[in-house]
């Protein structure tokens, strides 16, 4: 088990995926990782399509793929679908009084959480945000009130090797007052 550095570190896009089949079991402990995630009022506006069938995980690699974008995914060996719910009553009158919309804020950070358990299970994931809403809804029933936020390619990384991550210097982006 990682601690959180060290899974943060390692977590990364996986654009390599192996041809081994991802257990459901794994991918039932990364749904309940984002379920878990906190959320403004607790509204929990999330639902999530795990697409693990190797027919319809064939259909939803190509929903994703654009003018020759996200072609690796047709490597992974399952997929989550992010749906965005309605968001609860009190996130809405917040959303009212101060302006703020918290739904993708919490629909961002239980996408993350999922990712992050994928990641503890050696699992690798890329969150695509790219792709053919329609076909996707179409694909998996999901009703048109419904929004469809992400989609998250998984399976096991081909490689074990960790790029190095590139992000821009601490100090640009932190202040202590």
């Amino acid at each position: 088990m990682c601690d959180y550095m060290e899974l943060a570190l390692k977590r990364q896009s996986c654009r390599h995926f192996s041809d081994q089949k991802v257990e459901r079991e794994k991918l039932a402990r990364c749904v309940e990782a984002a379920r878990l995630t906190p959320s403004a009022c607790n509204s929990q506006p999330w639902s999530f399509v795990v697409v693990e069938s190797p027919g319809k995980v064939a259909e939803v690699a190509k929903a994703t793929m654009h003018m020759g974008i996200n072609e690796y995914v047709a490597q992974a060996k399952a997929f989550f679908v992010v749906v965005e719910e309605y968001a609860e009553l009190m996130p809405k009158i917040a959303c009212l009084i101060d302006g703020q919309y918290f739904a993708r804020g919490d629909l961002g950070a239980a996408t993350l959480s999922l990712c992050l358990e994928a990641q503890s299970q050696g699992l690798g994931t890329c969150i695509l945000g790219l792709f053919d809403r329609p076909r996707l809804r179409e694909l998996l029933d999901i009703p048109r009130d419904k929004g469809v936020f992400l989609v998250v390619a998984v399976g096991y990384p081909a490689t074990d090797a960790t790029r190095p991550k590139s992000r821009r210097p601490v100090e640009t982006m932190v202040r202590y007052v």
